[in-house]
This record gives C-alpha cells, structure tokens and sequence, in this order.
C-alpha cells in the first residue's frame, strides 16, 4: 500500500516530477561531497571549450544547500509548474518540454550579460510569471498579510525576494523578461490580425513524436475541471473575498489550445 508521499509524489505530472527530482538529486549529491557546485555552474569558456556540456543542463538543477531557501525554491517549482502543466498544458507534455527548452535557451544567452552562473531560479520564475499571466482572475493570499490578483504574484515575489536577501533580483528579472516573450507570442500575437495565427513556438513535430505515448488524451476535458485543480486560497474572489464568476472563455481557450494542437 503506498503511503502518502509516494501517491503524491506519483500524482504530480511527469515533467515537473523529473525536474524536481533531478533538483533535489544534485543539491543531495553536493551534500553528501559526491560533486562541487564548481563542476556545475554554467560558463561559456568551460563549457564550449572544454567540452564540458552537462554544465548547460546541471546550472539548471542546482538550487543551493538544504536550506529554508532551497525549500522555499523547491515549493514554488512544485506548485507553479504543476499547476501549469496540470493547466493549460494538459495533454500536452510536449509542448510543456518545449516551453522549458526554449526558456533554458533564453537564460542561457541572458546569463552572459548577467553574469549568473545557476539558473534554475530564474527558470521557476518564468513558469511562475506564465501561469500567473493565464490565470487573472485568481486571488492569491500572500503570508496571510494580503490578497492580490495572481498577475501580480512575480512583483510579489520579487520584492519578497529583495527584501530577503538585500540583493538587486537580477535572476528574477531575467524570469520576467522571459516568461513575458513566451507568454506574449502564445496568447497575445497570435490573436493579432498581423500575425495570420501563426504562433512562433510552436512545438516541433519532432519533439512531439518524442512524448506522443503521454500527449494524447487529456485534452477532452471541462474547463470547470481546470479550475477545481488551484482549490482552496487560489479559487477566484474579488477585493471582498466573494467568490468570483468562473471565467470560461479563458478556461476554454486554454484547452482549445491543446487540441488545436
């Protein structure tokens, strides 16, 4: 009989329990002295010219020591990707794999004018700003200190995240500035008459051959259905904490969007 992690551990979606896993692996591996965070950091010199290629995925998995800043990392991974991937991903892993491929890629090339040498915070952040963006009319509690619409989570966070830790969030900022490219070019530019509704990320039938046996069919759901998965503190109110009417066009859309494609 399994117990109560494990079911939870198994019930969360496939791409957000491997990356999580992997996560909490390599701080486990530099716990115990097996690797040196030096051997995982992202570095175009070594990297490129050392061939030392894993650094371009290991920079991503590497959220620091075992601290209340990695379970504060580590819980916010959790929750947003799986609501994303639970969300307006569902049935579509591929495409979720995408979002994160081209997301890593996108830090990648940031991280040189930043000078970051992990970037799986920013990462979160990226998923964090895109479900917030697809899901306005949710109300969030922060801390128990206020109520706030979720678009509004990122800033939130941000300056939660400065007043932390005494730094300027560049990390944070490069999350925004990422998830906002990929946020405006999936649900914004392809309703523009300009764009012919073309969306410009779309999946490659490559990437999608490659998860066809878990991207199938989860699409044929009721956009109520979608809702009831953010339960609890996330379901929509308005300034007075009355529950909100469910917005079904946006419901709909996002699941439109999954058997379009």
């Amino acid at each position: 009989m399994a117990i109560p992690i494990e079911e939870w551990y198994y019930e969360v979606p496939v791409i957000t329990r491997t990356y999580v896993t992997a996560a909490v692996m390599t701080s486990l591996a530099v716990q115990v002295g097996l690797v040196s965070p030096f051997q995982l950091y992202f570095n175009y010199g070594l990297t490129f010219s050392s061939y030392q290629y894993w650094r371009l995925v290991t920079n991503f998995l590497y959220f620091g020591p075992f601290t209340l800043d990695f379970l504060f990392h580590m819980f916010f991974l959790v929750r947003y990707s799986r609501m994303l991937e639970e969300g307006s991903f569902r049935g579509r892993t591929a495409d979720y794999f995408w979002l994160l491929f081209l997301a890593a890629t996108a830090l990648l090339f940031l991280s040189r004018l930043a000078s970051m040498l992990f970037l799986g915070s920013p990462l979160a952040f990226t998923l964090v700003y895109i479900w917030s963006r697809r899901n306005p009319f949710i109300r969030l509690n922060f801390l128990g200190l206020f109520v706030f619409s979720a678009p509004f989570l990122p800033w939130v966070l941000l300056g939660f995240s400065l007043m932390l830790n005494n730094v300027f969030p560049t990390g944070d900022l490069m999350g925004i500035a990422v998830g906002h490219i990929y946020y405006f070019f999936e649900d914004v530019w392809p309703n523009e008459r300009a764009s012919g509704g073309r969306r410009l990320f779309k999946t490659p039938q490559i990437i999608v051959r490659l998860f066809e046996g878990t991207q199938s069919n989860d699409n044929n759901i009721e956009p109520t259905e979608i809702l009831d998965w953010y339960g609890g503190a996330d379901q929509p109110l308005d300034e007075d904490n009355n529950e909100l009417p469910v917005n079904h066009e946006q419901l709909e859309r996002n699941v439109d969007d999954g058997r379009d494609d």
